[in-house]
């Protein structure tokens, strides 16, 4: 099985795609997170929320070494290294930092079993520097006092050339989809490049030719032009793992198609704004 494929898979069976309760109803984007250069590797992804990413108090409080205990009574989560304290209560807008209170850019918020909040608030108060990669939706952050664990190491689950491609063509094809639609066009990239009967990369998906031109954006110079922004969000969910079409290769507008093959040739699976999807 391909690469790129294996690493969805590996990523399923630790239940890294995760969709915080809190952002259900909205279209949220998952970030990658280093430190010190290192993946974390969690089933508990942090996420965008109003431009605020958002983490996992206890992912981010094994990196420190630190003591995480939680108050039922109160909803209350606590940090506790040598130096710091840092209590953050569940709905809350503010929390605590040795005794004194600290407003916090975003509320936290509990999504199965685990505390969400403010990654910059948490990590500079644990004493990490947080810089921001926009290229591919990751934070990146760097102390001496940081050291991930084992069972949270991993390899990024996508290249930045790959988050690239499989961008600009679910915008070239998609930009006016709903956002499931978007996802299932990136999802039928990513099955084709699993499948052998397509190159073995997103690149060489985009610009297979083997059959005759698989996508018109490579043609009409759409391919080229700058992703939108939700475009961007659907190719990051789908290759963390998000599968809405299931096993489909391919896709078309029956509105605006001019050729019939995969109407005739290919069973149909379902249709999503305005793509029908086939097997």
């Amino acid at each position: 099985m391909k690469k790129l494929i294996l690493t969805l898979v590996f990523l399923f069976v630790l239940g890294a795609f995760f969709v915080p309760t809190s952002a259900k109803s909205e279209f949220f984007t998952p970030v990658c997170l280093t430190v010190n250069g290192e993946y974390v590797k969690s089933a508990n992804h942090a996420y965008l929320k109003n431009e605020t990413t958002m983490v996992a108090l206890r992912d981010l409080g094994e990196i420190f070494a630190s003591d995480i205990s939680w108050n039922e009574k109160t909803s209350t989560a606590t940090v506790k290294t040598p130096t710091v304290t840092i209590a953050v209560a569940k709905n809350k807008n503010y929390a605590t930092v040795n005794g004194k209170s600290q407003k916090l850019d975003s509320s936290a918020v509990i999504a199965n079993d685990r505390v969400y909040v403010p990654l910059r608030f948490l990590a500079e108060n644990l004493g990490a520097k947080v810089s921001w990669d926009s290229s591919t939706i990751c934070a990146n952050l760097t102390s001496a006092k940081a050291s991930v664990p084992t069972h949270l190491k991993g390899k990024a689950p996508y290249t930045e050339d790959e988050l690239y491609w499989l961008s600009k063509i679910v915008s070239a094809e998609s930009a006016g989809e709903i956002n499931s639609g978007k996802v299932a066009v990136a999802n039928v990239i990513l099955n084709r490049v699993e499948s052998d009967d397509f190159p073995d990369s997103i690149y060489g998906v985009i610009f297979d030719q083997k059959y005759g031109v698989q996508f018109t954006p490579t043609v009409d110079g759409a391919i080229y032009k700058t992703p939108t922004t939700e475009s961007v969000t659907a190719a990051k969910r789908a290759l963390l793992g998000e599968d809405v079409s299931r096993d489909c290769l391919y896709f078309l507008n029956p509105k605006t198609a001019t050729n019939s093959w995969i109407v005739k040739n290919r069973k149909f699976y379902r249709t999503i704004g305005n793509h029908d999807f086939y097997l």
